[in-house]
């Protein structure tokens, strides 16, 4: 797990270091969030689950109610979530979760930066059975059988409970996303390093000289695109400096 792990925090602690794009994307993905239904993160799970993951990565309060209010407005705006999947250089998998209001534009993007960078965007369904749709939670601690049988006493069944580096990591199943963030709140954690749905590679690939340079400007690529929301792969990082 600690490849996967360190996957994951590498990825967030790369888009904590560019904020103003991170905002920007939350400030849609909220705006759109509000605008399928009530703008009321109580009476609105969706919403309320974009919340929560945006003050995990600081998303400032002004940043949130500005897309919440935009959203109570009269613009008949519509936003799709769109999901692509495709193969990056020897056996890399990526897949890339977008939310755009122009489909033909985001299609466009997505598929130049796969095969610009030395990939190929693949049918959907290609890629995503390698991967487990995973409710993932990172806090500080160091007694996962600890919070194992507290989850349990609770009546919620995780995939798995382990310490990393000083962080507890909680597995769960998708739809119990918010039984166990409530759970862990009730229990006095609400500072998450990771509050998040992962696409967790089943098992990962190492790619080394040209292929590893080829994979991260393809996913510097991705992560760039103004419509894409969040990009899943099957790299090991663990060999990184």
């Amino acid at each position: 797990m600690g490849r996967k792990w360190a996957n994951i925090v590498a990825k967030k602690t790369a888009k904590d270091a560019n904020n103003s794009k991170v905002y920007a994307k939350f400030g849609i993905e909220i705006y759109a969030a509000a605008k399928s239904g009530d703008p009321d993160p109580h009476s609105n799970q969706k919403l309320k689950f974009v919340i929560d993951r945006a003050k995990t990565y600081n998303v400032p309060k002004h940043i949130i109610d500005r897309a919440i209010e935009k959203a109570k407005g009269s613009s008949d705006e519509q936003f799709s979530e769109l999901r692509y999947e495709g193969f990056g250089p020897n056996g890399s998998m990526v897949i890339v979760d977008t939310l755009t209001n122009n489909v033909n534009r985001t299609a466009a993007d997505v598929r130049a930066a796969y095969g610009k960078n030395g990939g190929n965007m693949g049918v959907s369904g290609s890629v995503a059975y390698l991967f487990d749709n995973t409710a993932l939670f990172g806090f500080a601690g160091e007694d996962a059988d600890e919070i194992l049988e507290y989850l349990m006493e609770k009546e919620i069944d995780v995939r798995d409970v382990e310490e990393e580096e000083g962080q507890i990591i909680v597995h769960g199943e998708p739809e119990d996303f918010h039984a166990i963030q409530e759970a862990l709140k009730e229990k006095g954690i609400e500072d998450f390093s990771v509050a998040e749905m992962q696409m967790i590679p089943q098992n990962e690939v190492t790619l080394t000289g040209d292929d590893l340079v080829k994979f991260e400007k393809m996913i510097d690529a991705l992560e760039d695109l103004e419509d894409v929301q969040m990009v899943f792969h099957n790299v090991s990082l663990e060999d990184e400096a």
